[in-house]
This record gives C-alpha cells, structure tokens and sequence, in this order.
C-alpha cells in the first residue's frame, strides 16, 4: 500500500482553506485536460442531450400539449431536457472515481504531498464544466427547435446557476456510490436504476397534474420537478392558463431547489469524505 506523502501543517485555518482550494483546482484542470485527451467523452455526453431535445420535441411533441404556452409543448419540454441531462452529467463523478479506483490513479494521488479532499474537489469542479458544456450545447439546439428564453437576463442567469449547482450537489451524492462500488460498470448499472425513474417520474416532460394520484405526489416533492419548475419560471417558459400548483415544493420552486443543494451538499460532502478514508485505507 503507498504511504501518503507528509503535508507540513499550515498554521492558519485560512492557510489550510488556500492549501486545500490550490490543490482542488490542480486536480480539476487535471480532469478538464483529460476530457480534452479524450473526445469521445465530451461528444457522448453532448449527443446525448441533443437526441432528447430532438426525439422529445418532434417525436411526442405533436401528441401532448401545453395550452397558453407560447411556444407550445417545446418551451415547455427544454427545462425537463435541462434538469435530467445535470443529473444524468452528475453521474460522471461516480463512474470517474471508481475508473481512478480501479486503475490506482487515487493511489498515486495519495504519494504526493496534497490535501486529501483536493481529490473530491477537484472531480466534482471538473465536472461542472462538463455540465456547463453540456447546457451550453443544449441551449443551441433549444434555439434550433424553437425554445425561447422569455425572461429577463438576470432571471436566465438565475436559472443556468440553480441547473449547475443541483447538478454540483448531485455529484457528491455519486461521489459517494462510485466510492461504495469502485467499479465503473457496477456504478453505471446502480445510478441508472435511481436517477431513471428520478428524472423522468416529475414535470420534466408533462406537466405532474396529468400523472396519475400516486405519481403525481410523487412528482410534486421530487427535487428535480422543484428544479425544471424553477428553471421554466425564470426563463419564462410558463403559461398563465396552467393550475396553480397545490404543494410548497412547487409554489416556490426557487427556494425549494436551493434548499435542496444545501440539505444534498451538508448531508453528502461529509459522506464522501469518510468513504474515500475507507477507500483508500482498504
């Protein structure tokens, strides 16, 4: 086993912070330089998107429709499109650490002489960028079937931020199971099974209230249903002849998704750092 390079102690907490944040970001360019080498992964996690926009807008568009909706069913469809393609991107932080696991790239990491936590950090920052690539490739192909963002500037930044932060918070939680796991294909198969259903049993692509009773409560307090409405109100993607939605997640979507990000980050930021001591001590 390889023994962990001595880091001198910092004699500040801010000198310690300032350690730790130098060593997330060299971590993190390390990542970003290894999307670069390795296209197919960049070009997959693009394709992907795209093909939901394209299937979602021309092949069930035609059958369901959203009244007073300006642009009709494609505004409505582009949030969900968004929403479930930041948690599906947030899985790239499990399958990356149980590839690192496995191949013993955490244990050259462990060598040298940085903080322990840099490693986390540093993929879950990396794979923002993934997601801001992603979003940005969607956006264009949202304007190409006819999405428009109705909002005002400051609301459409609102929107793209609470997109990359849920997706952040995602990250740490399949951070978590990557670790658990540290099997890339194992990790691939586990996630689907949650985040299929997560995304897809919400208001991504049809309004809840047209869910059955169960799926429909279901919906209304799923975190991703509190995200696509929240990104759909403040794009404008929204219509006035639409039920007024009866439960707190939904009314005030906004704060329900930063809630979200903040209960997901303090319960699993610490759960990710005690499985990675395991990890690495096994």
């Amino acid at each position: 086993m390889t023994a962990t390079a001595p880091v001198p102690a910092p004699s500040t907490l801010g000198a310690r912070l300032s350690i730790v944040a130098g060593d997330s970001l060299t971590i993190a360019k390390r990542n970003v330089i290894k999307i670069r080498r390795v296209p197919e992964v960049l070009a997959f996690s693009t394709l992907s998107p795209i093909m939901f926009v394209l299937m979602f807008a021309y092949v069930f568009g035609a059958a369901i429709e959203v009244p007073g909706m300006t642009g009709g069913y494609r505004e409505f469809l582009i949030a969900g499109i968004f929403a479930q393609t930041v948690v599906f991107g947030a899985t790239f932080t499990g399958t990356s650490l149980a590839e690192d696991m496995q191949k013993g790239i955490i244990d050259r990491f462990r060598s040298l002489p940085m903080a322990p936590s840099a490693v986390l950090f540093g993929r879950t920052i990396s794979d923002v960028v993934l997601n801001v690539v992603s979003l940005t490739v969607m956006s264009l192909a949202g304007f190409v079937v006819g999405w428009r963002i109705r909002g005002s500037f400051l609301d459409a930044v609102l929107a793209y931020f609470l997109l990359l932060a849920f997706a952040y918070a995602v990250s740490w939680i399949m951070a978590v199971v990557g670790l658990l796991v540290r099997a890339p294909e194992v990790f691939n198969n586990a996630s689907f099974i949650v985040i299929f259903p997560l995304t897809f049993i919400a208001n991504t692509f049809v309004p809840s209230e047209k869910l059955p009773t169960v799926l429909r409560v279901i919906a209304e307090w799923n975190p991703v249903s509190s995200l696509a409405q929240a990104t759909r109100e403040l794009f404008g993607n929204t219509t006035p002849l639409a039920p007024v939605p009866e439960t707190w997640s939904l009314q005030n979507p906004v704060a329900t998704t930063l809630l979200w990000v903040v209960v997901i980050l303090v319960i699993f930021v610490p759960l990710a750092m005690r499985q990675y001591d395991k990890a690495i001590s096994r």
